[in-house]
């Protein structure tokens, strides 16, 4: 039944998929291209560049262009740094590999830190035997208040 749900789910989420690259929406667009000016999403820009960007998005949409096909235009234009997302290839493949590396680090040497210091912490030592004398003492004032 489960395997039937996720299935289902799937095949739901690949048709919009298809459907956002096919027919693609300029504010969809402009949250996942970077104005090369100021640096911020074009939906958060009002850079002359950007406005121009934004023009051209919507001229693309308007002639048919899939969403693959404007980005590569403005990726030609600008070069990569006009996506928001890096691409998953080549050198920029750093860019989603380095955080998980740094994670994975952290994990490690806290881990280790951790381990360490559980480890170092010493045994209670023995217990010294009392004098003869004071623990006869001791057993004594005991009694009493038994």
């Amino acid at each position: 039944m489960r395997l039937l749900a996720l299935s289902l789910l799937a095949l739901a989420l690949a048709g919009s998929a298809a459907a956002s690259e096919a027919k693609p929406t300029a504010a969809e667009l402009e949250s996942e291209l970077v104005c090369p000016v100021c640096e911020t999403t074009l939906d958060t820009s009002d850079a002359p560049v950007a406005r121009r960007m934004k023009a051209f998005i919507r001229a693309r949409i308007a002639a048919g262009d899939t969403k693959s096909e404007i980005k590569a235009q403005l990726v030609d234009q600008f070069g990569t740094a006009v996506l928001a997302v890096p691409p998953r290839k080549g050198f920029d493949l750093v860019a989603w590999l380095l955080p998980l590396a740094g994670l994975g680090l952290g994990v490690v040497v806290v881990g280790t830190l951790a381990w360490r210091w559980s480890h170092s912490r010493e045994e209670p030592g023995v217990e010294e035997e009392l004098d003869p004398a004071l623990a006869q003492r001791l057993d004594d004032e005991l009694e009493r208040f038994e």
